[in-house]
């Protein structure tokens, strides 16, 4: 069964002013399409092709004459993991179970945000940064271009794409406005705490 492009779980215009309406169009509409449509034409008539996402990435994860596939399969799981990592009127600092996980594991909430900043902003080129749970504990990590957690067997709670396509149109080179912005205008802490709740 054929890959599709999953909706947004708001409105196009709903991030704005943070993220536009523009932007989204172009980052969901056409690079997270690109990504699906990508992969349905590399997996089409091989066994991958009725696979999940996440089998697939776990399969060729590694695999150099797999790399594109792993390509497209983990970037059309990491954008859709990252629109849900954001919501309308979002971000300020998370509250109960996650809170206390994140003040256990990091020393308080402003040394997690410290930390994710750096990350986000030193991950040179395009990549993502991450909030995972590895052996239980809460980290934060980046990886370059499509990598994924999962492909280090860590769970992913968070994750701000940090792609130039992600941010360009809106803060052109000021990344670091950007990561700030997502910060405290638009993380969705509802969606991290259900995935650590899960994991």
């Amino acid at each position: 069964m054929a890959f599709e492009l999953p909706p947004l779980p708001y409105a196009q215009d709903a991030l704005e002013p943070h993220i536009s309406a523009n932007t989204l169009g172009f980052h969901h509409g056409k690079h997270h399409n690109t990504y699906v449509t990508n992969l349905n034409n590399l997996t089409k008539d091989t066994p991958l092709a009725d696979k999940s996402l996440e089998d697939i990435i776990l399969e060729v994860a590694g695999n150099a004459e797999k790399q594109g596939i792993f390509n497209n399969a983990a970037q059309v799981w990491n954008h859709t993991f990252y629109w849900h990592s954001m919501k309308p009127n979002g971000g300020g600092a998370p509250s109960g179970d996650l809170a206390a996980k994140i003040e256990a594991d990091f020393g308080g909430f402003d040394k997690f945000t410290e930390a994710f900043k750096q990350a986000a902003t030193t991950q040179f080129g395009s990549g993502w940064a991450w909030l995972v749970v590895e052996n239980g504990t809460l980290k934060v990590t980046k990886t370059g271009n499509a990598d994924t957690p999962m492909a280090h067997g860590q769970t992913a709670l968070l994750t701000i794409d940090v792609w130039e396509h992600a941010y360009y149109l809106d803060f052109q080179n000021r990344r670091p406005d950007y990561i700030s912005t997502f910060l405290e205008k638009l993380v969705n802490w509802d969606f991290v705490a259900e995935n650590l709740a899960k994991a």
